[in-house]
């Protein structure tokens, strides 16, 4: 049987491609590994999958001064380590990475014993750790056409975003008894990124008494960010996993930050949608970039955040409601579409060769 190793981790954007997968590599008889950290959010999504989960130790690279760069160091040799023993006894026949800084050390090992390394890129600018990782890759997977400036042409490939397969599975009376909606106003969806914006999350409830007026809301806060806020059309999740097919199919609008699974997810299920990106203070920028390709492209609307209040958001939330049949007009006429079997075919090749 084929062997793959995926890695990836530290947020749910370098994860939830890699789950898009694992059906499609199942179902092609590859035995799957992974690795990541005991305590990263990889853990916590792939251990529901039933696959073998190897651990190894992660350090980060700062992009400023902090005396955690130097102690890291010795966290990423550990790593290395570990990684090498894990290929050596794994072998496996591609090693797919996601990013993440616990992808490198995977990469670079891998790189060592000669296996072939496919590395995807999400957004439109390279982040750090792909950029250590990419001499080391046989393949670069990038999932926006602005990113191809950026990469070895030799080595890069356009594939888009692998979109898990099941958020196509959602009824949208199931979402509605979920959040126990009992109108048939039109519903926004509010998504804040696996650990929630406290920004999004603030104004959304400043926003309710005119907001619940035209439209019932679920709000998917982010763990530990829920609070005693109850009214009649106003739904709140920590978070949601298996619920979230549902949850999309009920949404007449997206609200979301801008990172890229959440954008492709959105694309792919045709979903009017207001973007506020996270700004470059709390971020390197990547976010800003995405929403502005989608912007260019007639598929999103953006509301900064340095913009940010009950107004703005109440004008532009109305703005783009009554502009939705423009935007799914122009996702429906655009290329842009669910990545798994472009990257299958990387990964397959990677194999045979």
């Amino acid at each position: 049987m084929k062997k793959i190793l995926l890695t990836g981790g530290g947020t749910a954007g370098h994860v939830t491609p890699n789950l898009a997968l694992v059906p499609e590599l199942r179902k092609n008889d590859f035995e799957i590994h992974y690795a990541g950290t005991k305590n990263g959010i990889e853990h916590e999504l792939i251990s529901r999958e039933n696959i073998t989960f190897h651990f190894i130790s992660a350090g980060k690279l700062r992009r400023y001064f902090d005396f955690k760069n130097f102690t890291d160091i010795f966290r990423i040799f550990t790593a290395f380590i570990q990684s090498l023993f894990l290929i050596a006894r794994v072998r496996p026949n591609v090693v797919f990475s996601k990013g993440g800084f616990v992808s490198c050390p995977v990469v670079w090992a891998s790189w060592i014993f000669r296996k072939p390394v496919i590395i995807h890129e999400s957004d439109i600018t390279p982040g750090l750790a792909n950029r250590l990782s990419a001499p080391f890759a046989s393949k670069i997977c990038y999932s926006f056409p602005e990113t191809a400036k950026s990469l070895p042409s030799d080595r890069a490939v356009l594939t888009g975003l692998p979109v898990r397969c099941s958020l196509f599975s959602g009824d949208k009376e199931k979402g509605r008894k979920l959040c126990k909606f009992d109108t048939d106003k039109p519903v926004i969806l509010v998504i804040g990124g696996s650990q929630g914006s406290e920004a999004i999350n603030s104004c959304v409830r400043e926003s309710l008494d005119s907001l619940l007026y035209n439209f019932n809301i679920c709000h998917l806060c982010g763990k530990g960010n829920s609070n005693t806020t109850e009214r009649k059309g106003y739904c709140q999740f920590e978070y949601v996993n298996e619920e979230l097919p549902h949850l999309f199919a009920l949404a007449d609008l997206v609200i979301s930050r801008s990172g890229a699974t959440a954008l492709f997810e959105i694309i792919s299920l045709r979903k009017p949608n207001l973007l506020i990106p996270l700004e470059t203070n709390a971020s390197r920028g990547d976010q800003i970039l995405n929403a502005g390709s989608f912007e260019r492209q007639g598929f999103s609307r953006i509301l900064k955040q340095s913009n940010l209040t009950s107004d703005t958001l109440i004008n532009n939330v109305n703005i783009t409601f009554s502009e939705r049949d423009k935007f799914v007009k122009a996702m429906k006429k655009s290329n842009v579409s669910n990545g798994i079997g472009k990257v299958m075919e990387v990964i397959e090749n990677a194999v045979k060769n």
